[in-house]
């Protein structure tokens, strides 16, 4: 059952495969922040997926979270979110994401729980009408 106070936790190590140079985000070997916000989203969805409905999952629909400092090649990298409210489907979770020296990043995630079928019959439909 979803309720509010859920909380997460994610780690990943900063790789050359995680930074803005090869994410195309930036020129330099830093953690890049398209990695840190599906660190956050990765975090955010394990943190619910045992307790939908079978069926059930969710899908990222809003991610408002500052990068706050740069992480170097090698460092442990850390995401927490708590699930914060729930309005129906709707769930937002606040972020917090740390390095091994301090908080780099701080925002919100908003997810939406769904039916897996119908959501992929849905987008299914979608890509056959471009056919």
């Amino acid at each position: 059952m979803l309720e509010t106070g859920i909380k997460g936790n994610g780690e990943t190590v900063v790789t050359e495969a995680l930074t803005a140079r090869v994410f195309g985000s930036g020129e330099l070997d830093v953690y890049a922040t398209p990695a840190m916000i599906a660190l956050a989203e990765e975090t955010a969805l394990k943190s619910v997926a045992d307790r939908l409905e079978p069926g059930q999952g969710t899908v990222g629909t809003r991610v408002d979270v500052a990068h706050l400092a740069a992480t170097p090649l090698g460092m442990k990298v850390r995401c927490e979110t708590d699930l914060i409210e729930i309005d129906r489907r709707r769930l937002t979770f606040s972020v917090r994401v740390f390095d091994e020296v301090e908080k780099i990043a701080e925002g919100t995630h908003e997810r939406f729980v769904i039916d897996n079928e119908k959501f992929l019959k849905k987008a299914g439909a979608k890509g056959a009408a471009q056919g």
